[in-house]
């Protein structure tokens, strides 16, 4: 069976930080799952490198477009072979080949009527590659995504007939439940399609640094713009355009993404397939952002996380079992370095680790290494029985995409492994002059060990390639149909000593970032207001008092409820600085997460950083609560977001 994974390419504006790290892992991972399983895999990763904002950046520079982008490029290349990701291509939009792939799609599109020259004028945003219509503007002005000034843009242009598929898009939405994953993301999508689609603008004049109109059209004054040119890549780097050599992976199994790049991928990449008249994509994986001890990254704080400098300091394996581990697939995840710690130490160290010490240690203790798994299935069939429940349920998590159940599930096994030998307790057996039993016990515990290393190998492919190495065998196909398909068991064999594969971590090994406190406004010195001392209470403030206190009009961007929590609500808020603040606000009684996206809040902006449930909080919406309920204060009139109140 083939199946064909992705990433999104990288657009190549900066260097790479911990998200990125983040979907590749995820798509390494699920490549090398399938490649275990047998099936014949291809995994796609690569940069992104047309558009006014490379240009721009290159300008910036210093530099020719082409060099600033291969610098960039090289840097995301350079990085992945060093974590040793298996992909089989990296894809540059550079690349002749992806150039010729973009020209024949955008000459079969244009002969279908799917493309029309027509003159474009509107709102555009050029951090966002995106134009949008005034309705969705934020003051009539403001880029709704991501809150920079839009320029009106008249100009010359092609447009894809994107309304043409609105209804095709909604009918394969309903029919493929699973087109999007988590289905959570699939509303928004919907929800945006039945408000109505705008045929795309698909070329630009106004800058030069993209993919070349076709000969045949004869127009060379434009250039495609970065979403059809992006794209196309998937295709592309299969062959498409010139001479199909790989298609037969297509269409992909899974596009991995972050939530960013949801619509281009879940509305406008589907819609261009149809009008090639080639499949859609099985899954669209959606995962969510990375804060770091619960506050946004952001290059002004000195927060952003390299992690080159993460594997440097902990190890690439380590921070791959953290990063799948340790939050759900689709939601935001926090990268604190105490919880990155508390795993190693306690999962991979204790559980994992130490297992395989203490089966070394009594093998060579009771059978000169030797291991024999003759009598597990006689002292042993309970164990067992659990053992293979819990690995007949992984392959159900890994499809979802839910590595971090994929790893709890895992870990079950090594809970068995310790329990089994605590409640069976071999240096009692041995001493009672019960040694098959004893020896029944490290065998079990040895292929516990076997089975979770095969099925671990996609996390950490070189730590179960040792531990396997130990066990006397190899992690492959052959190995994964015996002990996981055929549940056989390990044949007779000498166990070899290894160094702990986990040594305990117990103190930070990264500068801790610090927590960035809001700057306080600047106040302008007030005229002092002589006050009637005889009505003076204990209430009464100075003016000057007051004005120390920052309120802003804000405009929240994102919004998802707090798990475990009936109160809190975690919104992602635009207040005119240069990163969106977090905001935790106990109103989840009165709001759904859902309806406050895109709505504006009054928000006190100089409050010091305050941790609820773990999470920072970086401002306090005002609100009022009366026996009717609560409702949030807010602007009469839809307001630039960061403006002041008072």
């Amino acid at each position: 069976m083939n199946k064909y994974i992705t990433t999104p390419i990288y657009y190549v504006n900066g260097e790479a930080h911990i998200g990125h790290a983040y979907t590749t892992f995820i798509a390494d991972t699920m490549a090398r799952y399938e490649r275990l399983k047998g099936n014949d895999t291809y995994f796609l990763t690569g940069t992104d490198e047309h558009g006014q904002k490379i240009e721009e950046s290159a300008q910036k520079n210093g530099k020719p477009i082409q060099e600033f982008a291969d610098e960039i490029s090289a840097t995301f290349k350079n990085l992945w072979d060093e974590f040793e990701i298996s992909y089989d291509k990296f894809i540059r939009t550079t690349d002749a080949d992806h150039k010729l792939g973009v020209q024949k799609a955008f000459e079969v599109m244009y002969a279908k009527g799917d493309i029309y020259k027509d003159f474009y004028e509107g709102h555009y945003c050029v951090s966002c590659e995106t134009f949008f219509p005034e309705t969705q503007l934020i003051d009539g002005e403001f880029c709704p995504d991501c809150g920079r000034t839009t320029s009106i843009v008249k100009e010359e242009s092609y447009f894809f007939k994107l309304s043409k598929y609105e209804d095709r898009l909604l009918k394969h939405y309903e029919e493929n439940p699973d087109f999007i994953l988590p289905r959570s993301r699939a509303n928004e999508v919907i929800n945006f399609v039945k408000g109505g689609l705008r045929d795309l603008s698909v070329t630009r004049t106004s800058f030069t640094w993209g993919v070349d109109m076709p000969e045949s059209l004869n127009d060379d004054k434009h250039v495609m713009y970065v979403w059809l040119d992006a794209l196309m890549n998937y295709v592309t780097a299969l062959g498409y355009g010139k001479d199909d050599a790989n298609m037969n992976y297509w269409p992909a199994s899974t596009h991995l993404i972050g939530k960013d790049i949801l619509r281009f991928h879940a509305i406008y990449w589907p819609a261009f397939l149809m009008s090639l008249d080639m499949p859609l994509p099985e899954h669209i994986g959606v995962h969510g952002w990375w804060t770091r001890d619960g506050e946004k990254m952001s290059k002004s704080k000195g927060n952003v996380i390299s992690p080159k400098e993460v594997a440097d300091a902990y190890g690439v394996e380590n921070l791959r079992y953290f990063m799948l581990r340790e939050v759900p697939f689709g939601q935001d995840g926090d990268f604190s370095q105490r919880a990155f710690i508390d795993r190693i130490n306690s999962e991979l160290s204790n559980d994992l680790g130490n297992l395989l010490n203490r089966i070394i240690g009594m093998s060579g203790k009771y059978s000169e290494f030797i291991i024999d798994s003759v009598n597990v299935e006689k002292y042993h069939s309970k164990e067992l029985n659990s053992m293979n429940e819990a690995l007949g349920n992984l392959d159900g998590f890994m499809k979802n995409m839910q590595t971090h159940r994929y790893l709890e599930e895992l870990w079950k096994l090594f809970s068995i492994g310790n329990k089994a030998i605590e409640e069976y307790a071999p240096w009692a057996k041995m001493k009672e002059d019960k040694k098959d039993e004893a020896l029944a016990t490290v065998a079990l515990v040895a292929n516990i060990l076997a089975k979770a290393s095969i099925m671990l190998s996609p996390v950490m492919p070189k730590t179960t390639a040792t531990i396997a190495d130990a066990l006397n065998f190899k992690i492959n196909n052959d190995s994964y149909n015996e002990l996981i398909i055929d549940k056989k068991l390990l044949k007779l064999f000498t166990i070899k000593k290894v160094p702990p594969l986990f040594p305990r971590v117990e103190e930070p090994l990264m500068v801790e970032a610090p927590i960035a406190e809001s700057n306080p406004p600047k106040v302008e010195k007030q005229k002092e207001l002589k006050q009637d001392n005889s009505k003076e209470t204990d209430n009464l403030i100075e003016i000057g008092q007051f004005f120390e206190t920052s309120l802003k009009i804000g405009t929240v961007l994102e919004s998802e409820e707090v798990p475990k929590s009936k109160k809190l609500l975690k919104l992602q808020v635009d207040v005119g600085d240069e990163t969106p603040r977090q905001v935790v606000a106990g109103i989840k009684e009165f709001y759904s997460a859902e309806s406050l996206v895109g709505t504006q809040v009054c928000v006190v902006a100089n409050l010091k950083p305050a941790k609820l449930m773990g999470m920072i909080s970086e401002g306090m919406l005002l609100a009022a609560k009366d026996e009717d309920g609560l409702c949030l204060v807010r602007p009469e009139k839809p307001k630039k977001a960061g403006t002041p109140i008072g």
